[in-house]
């Protein structure tokens, strides 16, 4: 796996100071989460559900979610759990497996984790992990999950062989227990505390905005993102108090972003139209605001300004839009290069002459930064955004 794969290679050398490392599941946990991108969710009713899988995997995604919760009718959930797993074996049966996503199943209970895993059987080699929604453990629920998959690593052998990574865990954060007030703190220092004891299994933290919105009654509109919905932005603040503090080295995934269709707008567009004509691609721009993506790049923004990185996706024209803004900027990359490199500590002008850098303030930004830069690549001097989009929208 390689962000920006598909780009010819001209293409890469054009827009790439540094190109994005080749990725296996075998790789280091911590560049994985870095690098889980743009993470497209799919109901597991989906029909053809494999073909959509390598079809995203030939699209640029890296990472992809099969949900068995929200997303699938109380009803279908027999049919749905049937439709999963015999997209598994298919997937299973590739001549290539490992050009596939990363892939991780959402399921409802700990009890439903353990009978998939099992009834996977050896079908379960291309399945990365798996997403516990509404993660607490005020009632147990939390560590039940993750002794659930503790006991289906141990039973397919995964925690002895090292060519077959461990399962791991992404728990969201979205419960009421974590989204009222009264009780928010203490269970997400619970929460904290509860993750720690399986780092070994945990591969990031997710947030769950539309529970979250859910429990006031409330859902944004395309022209908004959800740092304009004070109460939910507040939530996301505890959540990176608590586990986005640099000692911990936790990898916190952006809230979805749910918009894809063209809908009738209330505010104007603040998507700048001087960096596209900069590269005459005045029709990317057009298409940009036609598909409701100039939501999207606001929200990323502000997420990363947040410490978040990634996102969960609903489409997969989302996909190159995360990608190309996860990409470290050349300015990026010097800064964090000269700071990284600077272990007296002390003040100095940046490599570029426009800003302050301060070796030990710093510093965890900078390693932030270059692992980034690993897993998505360094832009050529003057290469923006938009010329990495354009790119990977063609």
């Amino acid at each position: 796996m390689q962000h920006f794969k598909a780009l010819a290679d001209p293409v890469k050398e054009r827009l790439f100071h540094l190109r994005p490392e080749v990725l296996r599941r075998t790789s280091d946990p911590g560049l994985l989460a870095v690098a889980l991108g743009a993470t497209l969710y799919t109901p597991a009713t989906r029909s053809a559900l494999a073909e959509g899988i390598r079809k995203q995997a030939r699209a640029g995604c890296l990472s992809t979610v099969i949900c068995l919760e929200d997303a699938v009718p109380d009803a279908e959930v027999p049919a749905a759990e049937e439709n999963l797993l015999a997209a598994l074996t298919e997937l299973d049966g590739m001549d290539d497996p490992g050009g596939l996503p990363l892939i991780f199943i959402r399921c409802r209970t700990p009890e439903q984790l353990l009978d998939v895993g099992r009834r996977a059987g050896a079908a379960l080699d291309v399945v990365s992990g798996f997403v516990l929604p509404k993660f607490e453990n005020e009632t147990g629920r939390g560590r039940a999950f993750l002794e659930a998959l503790r006991l289906l690593n141990e039973e397919s052998g995964r925690t002895a062989d090292p060519y077959a990574p461990a399962l791991r865990a992404m728990p969201i954060i979205e419960d009421l227990s974590t989204t009222h007030l009264e009780s928010r703190v203490r269970v997400l220092t619970d929460n904290l505390a509860l993750v720690k004891e399986f780092r070994g299994l945990v591969l990031c933290v997710r947030i769950g905005a539309t529970d979250m919105s859910s429990a006031f009654g409330l859902r944004r509109s395309r022209d908004l993102t959800i740092y304009n919905v004070k109460v939910v932005a507040n939530i996301i603040g505890d959540v990176v108090n608590i586990f986005g503090r640099p000692d911990d080295g936790w990898v916190i995934s952006g809230p979805v972003w749910e918009h894809f269709a063209n809908t009738e707008r209330v505010l104007r567009p603040q998507l700048r139209a001087t960096p596209f004509e900069a590269i005459n691609e005045g029709a990317l721009r057009q298409r940009i605001l036609m598909d409701n993506l100039d939501g999207l790049i606001r929200e990323i923004e502000l997420d990363q300004a947040n410490g978040l990185l990634g996102k969960t996706v609903i489409h997969p024209s989302h996909v190159p839009v995360v990608h190309s803004m996860c990409v470290v900027s050349h300015e990026e990359y010097v800064d964090a290069l000269a700071i990284a490199g600077d272990t007296g500590g002390g003040v100095k002008a940046s490599p570029y002459g426009n800003k302050m850098n301060e070796s030990k303030p710093h510093r965890a930004w900078a390693e932030r930064t270059l692992l980034r830069a690993r897993a998505f690549g360094v832009a050529n001097p003057g290469v923006s955004f938009v010329e990495l989009l354009e790119a990977s929208m063609r």
